[in-house]
């Protein structure tokens, strides 16, 4: 099982999931308002999660 680090929440949390869109989804957050990196690369929801994956997930910040 994949380590997920919730950057805003300076937390790292174990999640079941076979893509990214699935994680996503189980963590309950909104895809439109964060980033995801795997293994520090920016990835897609339609990334199909490896066990051994590093996966950040990153608020996206915007300023005007």
């Amino acid at each position: 099982m994949p380590k997920v680090h919730l950057e805003k929440e300076n937390k790292t949390v174990n999640v079941q999931a076979k893509t990214i869109a699935e994680l996503l989804k189980k963590l309950k957050l909104n895809p439109t308002v964060c980033l995801v990196t795997v293994n520090n690369e920016l990835v897609t929801g339609q990334y199909k999660i490896k066990s051994r994956d590093k996966i950040k997930i990153l608020p996206v910040v915007s300023g005007g």
